[in-house]
Formats: structure tokens, C-alpha cells, sequence
């Protein structure tokens, strides 16, 4: 029984990204991970595609649904925005990006927290494909890691639920923000892989022992020759993390 537990502890941690151009394709994939992954994130490319009836069909599966859209707008039309992701079935975490700023996070919060489902409400920092050099191109000083904990504090202090960030800034956030706040985490890679366009990664069990909630992994997966043994090897990865977490 014991045994059961962990490896419904490791599995409620890995959220498989079902980047896809076509509903058939997500659906294809869902249906062969329902079994190993908690959630399913729909993110721009399918969710553009399919909209809303796209994940009403996904959540009729049974699976939860990290909806990754990245609202970034005004503060009343990213309210708006998060009220209607709200509003849609199976729906469990929402992103924003935490660029966006006080105003714009605390209208969030309030929208969400008005649904009825209230989904975990979380802020996008630094995307994982940026890191120091690209960050400078864009005009925002300073390291990928000092600008995460910056953004983390200030979603915390907006009343967000958590941050997404890389693997590399997950123990200092979870130093700053404390153990409650959830950290979810892409630019999973396991030893030896492709860090295909990821510009700052990490193996699933060394997130894990870091401090992470959840793992977002997409190719490794996905694009695997048996995509449910490699997902069985990920949630592997992280019951060993979760072992010797710190």
C-alpha cells in the first residue's frame, strides 16, 4: 500500500505537454498516457487550433488540464481572460506571465478566485529558452536567476499559487517563497538527452529533489518510439527524487 502511495505521488507530479496542431494527435496522446500522467498542458498552438471544444474532449478523459496561454495584457482583459479559462471544464492551473506586472496579477487572482473552479493561478518568470545573452537583447538586466527570484517573490506577494520556472532556479525560490508555493517546472531533460530549443534544463529526479511540484514535459515524451514507457521512466526519475528530496 505504501508502495502505491509513492507511485501515485510521482505520477500526480508529471504533466505531459500536448503540443500538437490537431485535437486527433492530443487525443491520440492522451489516451496512451492517461495512466501515468496527472496532467495534460494545452498550450497556444493546439488551444488556437481547437479552442474551447478541444478541451472539453481532453478533460473527458479524466485527466486534469494545465491551460499554458501566458495571459499578458492589461489588468482587465487578463482578468477577463482567466475568468474564462476558469469557466472551462477539467481546467486545474492557468498561467499568466509575471511581467505583467502588480495591477495586472492581483486583477488575475481576484478573477480566479471569483470561478467556481478556482484553478491554481500561477505566473510564468523567465521563459526557459532565454538565458543571460538573450535576456540582454531584450533589455532586461541582470542573470536568468536573480530576475526568477524577483518575479517569484512578486507573484507570492500578488497571492498567485506558484510560479513555472527552470529547473535551475528551483532551489532558491523554494528557499525565498517557502513550501507552500507550487513550482512548476519545464526544461525537463534526463541525463544525456536533447536540450532541443531549452536553454537552461535539468534531469527530472534532481528537480524533483530541488523542490519541485510538477514537471512539464513534452518531447522527451512525445516524441519517444513508445511515449508510455518513457513517461513510466520519468515518473521513475522523480519517486527517486522524491527519495532523497531535500
Amino acid at each position: 500500500m505504501a508502495q502505491n502511495s509513492k507511485v501515485r505521488d510521482a505520477r500526480r507530479r508529471l504533466i505531459v505537454a500536448l503540443d500538437y496542431a490537431r485535437l486527433s494527435l492530443a487525443l491520440e496522446m492522451a489516451r496512451r498516457l492517461a495512466d501515468t500522467a496527472a496532467l495534460f498542458k494545452v498550450g497556444s498552438q493546439l488551444f488556437t487550433a481547437e479552442g474551447p471544444a478541444g478541451i472539453e474532449k481532453l478533460s473527458a478523459l479524466g485527466s486534469g488540464i494545465f491551460l499554458d496561454l501566458k495571459f499578458h495584457d492589461i489588468p482587465n482583459t487578463v482578468a477577463g481572460a482567466v475568468a474564462s479559462a476558469a469557466a472551462l471544464p477539467g481546467v486545474e492551473i492557468v498561467n499568466v506571465h509575471a511581467l505583467g506586472g502588480a495591477a495586472m496579477l492581483r486583477a488575475a487572482v481576484s478573477a480566479a478566485r471569483a470561478s467556481a473552479s478556482r484553478p491554481k493561478l500561477i505566473a510564468v518568470t523567465i521563459l526557459t529558452s532565454h538565458d543571460a545573452a538573450s535576456l540582454r537583447r531584450v533589455g532586461v538586466a541582470g542573470s536568468p536567476a536573480s530576475r526568477v527570484l524577483k518575479l517569484g517573490r512578486l507573484a507570492q506577494r500578488c497571492g498567485l499559487a506558484g510560479v513555472v520556472c527552470s529547473p535551475r532556479e528551483v532551489a532558491a525560490l523554494r528557499r525565498a517563497c517557502g513550501e507552500k508555493f507550487l513550482l512548476v517546472v519545464p526544461g525537463i531533460r534526463s541525463v544525456g538527452a536533447s536540450a532541443d530549443d531549452q536553454a537552461r534544463t535539468a534531469a527530472p529526479a534532481q528537480a524533483i529533489r530541488n523542490g519541485a511540484d510538477y514537471l512539464v514535459v513534452g518531447r522527451p515524451v512525445t516524441s519517444a518510439a513508445d511515449p508510455a514507457a518513457a513517461a513510466r521512466a520519468i515518473v521513475e526519475e522523480i519517486s527517486i527524487g522524491l527519495r532523497t528530496r531535500n
